[in-house]
This record gives structure tokens, C-alpha cells and sequence, in this order.
């Protein structure tokens, strides 16, 4: 399957391409690239209006916070919440989450007067939706409802994290600069 068909296919949320992901071990790096992709649209959709910090610091934190969901989503899922027949590599789990990424692109159409921030909003929704799809067929879980309290968990913490270092790198920016 082409990297286009699987980013497309992730964005429709179909479970086949999170299997053919997961299996694939030659995916890593498209998923990593869906990553940059996802984190880069975050970053300039995210309004000056919104969060007055520099586009490349709003890149660096949306990735950073992606790294943080993906390593919280791989300890909670493999370690504090696994069902009797979890069974993944952290490859495949990042494969498959890497590509639930894809609708994060969207987000970059959150600098449109007006209609941004319900865009931007909608690209971030659509994200944890194809998350909760990840999680589940990474993790061989047979409960959509615990791939959901995974990703909401690593979420809450993950933002949580970022707003942390990000305030810490604005402020240190703001002294360097001012």
C-alpha cells in the first residue's frame, strides 16, 4: 500500500491500514513523516490570536506533545491497562499511532479567518478519533472504551507536559529576547 493510500485510509479510520501499518515495519518512517506533517499544520494552524508565541515554537511543542502522548499512550496501554492478549512492539504501536496523525493536518487550516479555530478544532477531534482506532488494533484490545480512557489519560497528561515546556521556553525565549 502507498504512503498516500495510508495516510488517506487513516483519515477515513479504516482498520485495515492501521493493521497494514502495524505489520509493516518498513512504515516507520512514513509514519514518522505524517508525524512532522501533523505537528508542522498544528503549529502554523494554531492562530498568533490564540497562543502569541513564534510558528516554530508552536511546531516544536505540537511534536513535543505528540512525543509525550505516544510514550504515555505506549506505557499506560502496555503496562497499566494491557487485556489478557495485548501483544505489540513499541514499533508497531508507534506505526499505527504515527499514522493516526494524519487527520492533524487539517489543523493547519486553523489560520482561516473566522471558520480557523472549529477547523482546527475538527482536525484535533478527528485525530483522537483515529488514536482511539490505533490504540485498539496496536494493542489487540477487544474494548474501544479502554483504547478511549488510554488516549484520554495520555492526553490529559501529555498536554499537560507540553503547556509546561512550553511556558518554560516562551519564558526563557522572552528573557533571551527581550
Amino acid at each position: 500500500m502507498t504512503f498516500r493510500k495510508r495516510a488517506i485510509g487513516a483519515a477515513k479510520l479504516d482498520v485495515s491500514v492501521f493493521e497494514d501499518v502495524e505489520a509493516d515495519r518498513g512504515a516507520t518512517g512514513q509514519a514518522l513523516a505524517i508525524v512532522v506533517l501533523s505537528s508542522a499544520a498544528a503549529g502554523i494552524g494554531l492562530t498568533t490570536s490564540t497562543y502569541d508565541a513564534p510558528v516554530i515554537t508552536r511546531v516544536i511543542l505540537a511534536l513535543l506533545l505528540w512525543v509525550f502522548w505516544a510514550a504515555l499512550t505506549c506505557a499506560i496501554g502496555l503496562y497499566l491497562l494491557p487485556e489478557s492478549q495485548t501483544e505489540t512492539t513499541i514499533g508497531e504501536l508507534l506505526r499505527t499511532i504515527g499514522f493516526a496523525a494524519s487527520p492533524g493536518t487539517l489543523r493547519v487550516l486553523g489560520v482561516l479567518p473566522g471558520i480557523g479555530r472549529p477547523l482546527y478544532a475538527i482536525g484535533t477531534v478527528w485525530m483522537l478519533i483515529a488514536m482511539v482506532i490505533a490504540i485498539r488494533q496496536a494493542l489487540d484490545y477487544r474494548s474501544t472504551a479502554r483504547a478511549v480512557l488510554v488516549c484520554v489519560i495520555a492526553w490529559v497528561i501529555a498536554v499537560a507536559l507540553a503547556a509546561l515546556i512550553g511556558g518554560l521556553l516562551f519564558f526563557a525565549a522572552d528573557a533571551l529576547f527581550s
